[in-house]
C-alpha cells in the first residue's frame, strides 16, 4: 500500500529540438599527442592498457580484446585531429566510451524516440513583448534536481530525462525532493513505441505517469540497468503525480528559456555524432 501521493496541478514541460549540448561526465584523457603521426603502437597499446585499468574494463570473448584495441586506436585518432584543430570551442577526450564504435554507442544509450506530431504545444510560452526573463537559472540550487543518476548500459534516457522534470516540479509544487523511479517506467510503459532499454519517448512516459495515477519511488523500485518484468505491487505504490504535459514550442531558444525559468524541462539532445561520445570539456583560451 503506497503513501499518500504528491498530486501537482502544474504541467510538465517537453522540448524537442535539434540541440548541441554538453555532457557533465568524466571524460578525462590519459595523454595525447597533437598528431597522430607522433605515435608509435607501443605507445598507443601502453595507453590502451591504462585506459583498461583506469575504467575497469576487461574482455571475455576470443579476440574482443583485440578488435576493441582496433576502435580505441580509431577514436584516438579522432581525438588527436580534433583536439590539434585550434578553432575547436571544446575539446575531446579517452572517456569510458572510447572502445565503442558510434554505432555501438547509439544502440546502447541514446534511446529516445521522438513522435512525429505534437498534440500539446503550449502558447503560453511563445516569446511576447515585455517577458521579463533572467539570463541564467539553476535549478540544482534551487533545491529541485536530486543527485546525479546513471542510466548504464540501457537505452533508457528517455525515462531519465522524464522523471528528472516529474521530480523537479514535484519538488517546486510541494517542497519535497523526491527520487522517482525510471525502472518504472523501463518495466511498465511498453506502449509503443516506448520498449524500455530499447528506447521510448518523454510523452509516453508522462501519459503512463497520469494513466497510472502516479509513479514510485527510486527507493521503493530501484534501477536495475536492464529489462525487466512489471512488479505491479510496487506500481501499484503511486507517490507523486502529474495532471498533463506540454511541448514548448520547437526551434526557439525564447520560447525554451521562457519555460526553463519555470521549472526543469525534459529536452531531447542530438547527441550521435563522434565529437559528443568523447566530449571532454570546454576549451578556455588565454586572453593576453
Amino acid at each position: 500500500m503506497g503513501s499518500p501521493k504528491s498530486h501537482i496541478s502544474l504541467s510538465l514541460l517537453f522540448f524537442s529540438t535539434l540541440l548541441i549540448l554538453s555532457s557533465a561526465f568524466d571524460a578525462s584523457i590519459i595523454t595525447y599527442a597533437e598528431k597522430w603521426a607522433q605515435r608509435t603502437n607501443d605507445k598507443v597499446i601502453a595507453m590502451f592498457e591504462s585506459w583498461l585499468i583506469r575504467h575497469g574494463k576487461s574482455y571475455n570473448a576470443l579476440g574482443e580484446k583485440e578488435r576493441r584495441f582496433e576502435i580505441f586506436k580509431e577514436n584516438l585518432r579522432f581525438v588527436d585531429e580534433h583536439n590539434a584543430d585550434m578553432n575547436r570551442t571544446y575539446r575531446v577526450g579517452l572517456n569510458q566510451f572510447a572502445d565503442l564504435t558510434d554505432e555501438e554507442y547509439r544502440s546502447m544509450y541514446l534511446g529516445t524516440k521522438i513522435s512525429p506530431s505534437r498534440t500539446n504545444v503550449s502558447d503560453r510560452y511563445k516569446p511576447r513583448v515585455g517577458d521579463q526573463l533572467p539570463d541564467s537559472i539553476d535549478w540544482r540550487e534551487k533545491g529541485a534536481v536530486v543527485d546525479i543518476k546513471n542510466q548504464g548500459d540501457c537505452g533508457s534516457c528517455w525515462a531519465f530525462s522524464s522523471i528528472a522534470a516529474v521530480e523537479g516540479i514535484n519538488q517546486i509544487v510541494t517542497g519535497n525532493l523526491i527520487s522517482l523511479s525510471e525502472q518504472e517506467l523501463v518495466d511498465c510503459q511498453r506502449n509503443y513505441p516506448n520498449d524500455g532499454c530499447n528506447g521510448g519517448t518523454a510523452s509516453g512516459a508522462y501519459e503512463f505517469i497520469i494513466d497510472n495515477g502516479g509513479i514510485n519511488t527510486e527507493e521503493n523500485y530501484p534501477y536495475e540497468e536492464r529489462d525487466g518484468q512489471c512488479n505491479q505491487d510496487k506500481e501499484n505504490e503511486k507517490y507523486v503525480t502529474i495532471d498533463d504535459y506540454e511541448d514548448v514550442p520547437p526551434s526557439s531558444e525564447r520560447a525554451l528559456q521562457k519555460a526553463v525559468a519555470g521549472q526543469p524541462v525534459t529536452v531531447a539532445i542530438a547527441s550521435d555524432s563522434s565529437a559528443f561520445k568523447l566530449y571532454e570539456s570546454v576549451k578556455f583560451l588565454k586572453l593576453y
